[in-house]
């Protein structure tokens, strides 16, 4: 990932709640009170999910991403998932989402939490980045299946507490 950028947690960093759930409203169209809601449980650190990171370009949010424990599908048991992956269109093409995917798999891995899921549309990008389809899901109120994918990874629950 380009060397200005970087991921920050937004359960380190409070005062980013308003602007990092704002701008993924922008984008994805879910209540905004929902996102702070999510954001403000994850600030509270007594649970491994909700954790909400963003990627910042000096004063701006360029990409970000969350881990819930169910991205609103009919699978319930396979928790938690990786929801709300964006990158802002002028910065894709630069392994910003694979540099997020990683972080966010890696400090998972770490706190021993082996296997991440997510939902998509995508077709091959998730594939570049180790993530395996699994099945498809049913979306709540979505007419149409989705695409369900798995990325596993090695463990290890040394460290966990200081990243989640």
């Amino acid at each position: 990932m380009h060397g200005t950028y970087k991921i920050i947690r937004i359960q380190e960093h409070p005062e980013l709640v308003n602007d990092a759930a704002a701008w993924f409203h922008q984008k994805w169209d879910y209540p905004e009170e929902a996102y702070i809601a999510s954001m403000k449980e994850c600030l509270q650190r007594e649970t491994d999910v909700p954790q909400w990171y963003v990627v910042m370009d000096g004063c701006n949010i360029i990409a970000g991403l969350g881990v819930i424990e169910n991205d609103f599908h009919d699978r319930k048991d396979l928790t938690p998932n990786v929801s709300s992956v964006f990158v802002e269109e002028e910065y894709r093409r630069q392994g910003i989402a694979g540099e997020m995917l990683r972080f966010v798999c890696d400090e998972f891995a770490a706190c021993g939490i082996n296997t991440l899921f997510l939902v998509t549309d995508h077709t091959s990008f998730y594939e570049r980045y180790g993530w395996t389809f699994l099945c498809m899901v049913q979306g709540d109120g979505e007419p149409e299946m989705t695409r369900l994918y798995r990325h596993e990874m090695a463990g290890n629950a040394a460290g966990c507490a200081k990243r989640l």
